[in-house]
């Protein structure tokens, strides 16, 4: 970890016992796996173990591998696989050391006390943060993660050392590995801060070389998870099949940046967004027109966030406040250094703006988006009917499902003894693809189909195309939008 300052390291002591007592006003609301998104991350860890065709493969190639490699071992144990308490303990680390790391940004770059304190509390106040720290999410993780980068490379960019210390690299590599959102922060990240080593007095050849050597690391991983993706999938890159496409705002640049806008304002409201708006120009000025200021690039690099919204809207996927949530960090280590500039004056701005956020956006706000979202999937009990249906007539013979609609299902049956290893799905290799495009009867007894959500699942899909395809089994039951065949 770097030295972090005496401040820093206290809002990082206070944020776990913050953490702490938030993860346990959710798990007393049993919201802690009510997004079903956290449900499936729990599974693709457990998968990697527990499956028909247990293998590093089933890492998968949507997701990127960090979290569920980090989880994949205590997942094993059937309490933290059905309760995920220990990848919630993962998000409340993750989240203390954000805070401790937007606080030492703040503080290393600008030496402001207020500025630092108003940069963490803007972040580790806001209800969504607060809600996604308190589950088996992977954005706590990315949040820490990214915002490690940054520290290390405001350390080296400060520092008499021309190259940049290994740590700073691998940190890097760790981001890249968490969330696709990582990938354009390190990219502004290392940009800014060669900008900042060469206004230190670096020689700008020195300076194009260690940036291009840093640059190695996310190039290289990049590549890595490409190999990864291919051995699993044989694609290089999965961009599709897993979302219906919006037409709302697919190809409307506009739009989307309207919509990711509003949803900003929604998350940290209207004060938090002007805030941001004013402090980003404001700090590249800054950086822009005084040397000892050059360092207020980095922060900004955290915004570098949006560009995953963006592309992902403009591509069709349909609209997540999810995917705003990170800008929160970004415009909260934005905001806190711009105030720094005001110096003595900074405390008279600094108190009043933090109230005037917090007003609109409360901690443990229960109607805040993230946990509104986090509820979507109303069908929870309807499922239960045909849980209770599987249970009575189980006969131990293996069911197919597709995981890319209902993982968090497979969870949910882990409570009624189901392990993973009952299943086929994508990960199965070679048994799913005879099963999907052949004929699923000598392989399954049962099969369990997503009949609504994002249109229909795979399978559902391949029965209406193909009439057939579930011509040997016997409809039995069926409750919030999924039907149980039998096999006769």
């Amino acid at each position: 970890m770097p030295a972090f300052d005496g401040l820093s390291r206290s809002l990082g002591v206070l944020a776990a016992i913050l953490g702490t007592f938030a993860a346990g006003v959710y798990w007393r609301a049993g919201l802690a796996l009510s997004h079903y998104d956290a449900k499936a991350h729990l599974v693709v860890s457990r998968r990697i173990f527990d499956s028909l065709t247990p293998s590093w493969e089933q890492i998968g190639a949507v997701w990127l591998p960090l979290p569920h490699v980090i989880n994949a071992i205590p997942v094993q144990i059937d309490f933290f696989y059905r309760t995920g308490a220990f990848a919630i303990a993962v998000s409340i680390v993750s989240f203390a050391i954000t805070v401790a790391c937007v606080s030492a940004i703040v503080r290393s770059l600008t030496g402001s006390r207020t500025g630092a304190l108003l940069a963490a509390a803007l972040f580790a106040l806001n209800p969504n943060v607060l809600y996604l720290q308190s589950t088996p999410m992977t954005e706590p993780l990315l949040f820490a993660l990214t915002s490690l980068v940054v520290v290390r490379l405001v350390e080296w960019a400060k520092s008499d050392l021309p190259a940049a210390p290994p740590i700073a690299g691998w940190t890097i590599v760790a981001a890249c590995l968490t969330r696709y959102e990582a990938w354009p922060i390190v990219g502004a990240a290392v940009v800014a801060a060669a900008f900042f080593k060469w206004r230190n007095g670096l020689p700008a050849v020195a300076v194009i070389h260690e940036s291009a050597r840093l640059t190695a690391y996310p190039v290289a991983t990049v590549i890595f998870f490409m190999g990864l993706s291919f051995a699993s999938t044989g694609e290089w890159f999965v961009t599709g099949g897993f979302f219906v496409p919006d037409p709302k705002l697919q190809g409307q640049a506009s739009a989307v940046y309207q919509a990711i806008r509003d949803g900003l304002i929604d998350l940290a409201g209207s004060r938090f967004v002007t805030a941001t708006t004013y402090a980003i120009p404001l700090l590249a000025i800054a950086a822009v027109i005084r040397r000892s200021w050059s360092g207020l690039l980095m922060p900004i690099a955290l915004v570098a966030a949006v560009a995953l919204p963006f592309y992902a809207f403009y591509s069709g996927h349909p609209f997540r406040i999810r995917y705003e949530v990170p800008l929160i960090l970004g415009g909260a280590a934005c905001i806190g250094a711009a105030v720094s500039l005001l110096r003595f004056a900074a405390p008279l701005v600094a108190i009043p703006l933090l109230v005037g956020v917090v007003l609109q956006a409360s901690p443990f706000d229960r109607k805040a988006p993230m946990i509104v979202e986090a509820q979507l999937d109303h069908n929870v009990i309807g499922r239960r009917v045909v849980t209770e249906c599987l249970k009575r007539s189980y006969d131990g013979t293996t069911i197919m499902a597709s995981m890319g609609s209902l993982a968090h299902y497979m969870q949910e049956l882990s409570l009624s003894g189901f392990d993973l290893a009952d299943f086929i799905h994508e990960g199965s290799g070679p048994i799913w693809q005879r099963a999907f495009y052949f004929e699923p009867s000598l392989f399954a007894g049962w099969v369990l189909v997503e009949e609504a959500a994002e249109g229909g699942d795979m399978l559902y899909q391949k029965q209406k195309s193909w009439p057939g395809f579930l011509a040997a089994y016997d409809r039995v039951c069926e409750g919030g939008n999924v039907a149980l065949y039998k096999r006769r």
